[in-house]
């Protein structure tokens, strides 16, 4: 999971986010990507916490040990 978040996550590029069932569907396909979605969450939040990603909400970044709701991910800037 972890390499299919940071594999999209760099082709969208810096500045860009990804919506977290895109790593999902990379793995599921089918209708089963939907179980995926806890994994996503978990993962982004683990390489959030260690700055390999970041967690977007509204188009702001979040604390990662503290958001709800809808959130896309993206890679950190280059600042």
């Amino acid at each position: 999971m972890e390499a299919a978040i940071l594999a999209l996550a760099a082709e969208a590029g810096t500045g860009r986010s990804i919506d977290p069932s895109a790593p999902a569907r990379r793995l599921a396909p089918d209708a089963e990507w939907q179980h995926l979605l806890p994994l996503v969450r978990r993962v982004a939040i683990r390489l959030a916490l260690d700055g390999r990603l970041v967690i977007y909400r509204k188009g702001k970044p979040v604390d990662p040990a503290d958001f709800k709701g809808v959130y896309r991910l993206g890679l950190p800037g280059k600042d």
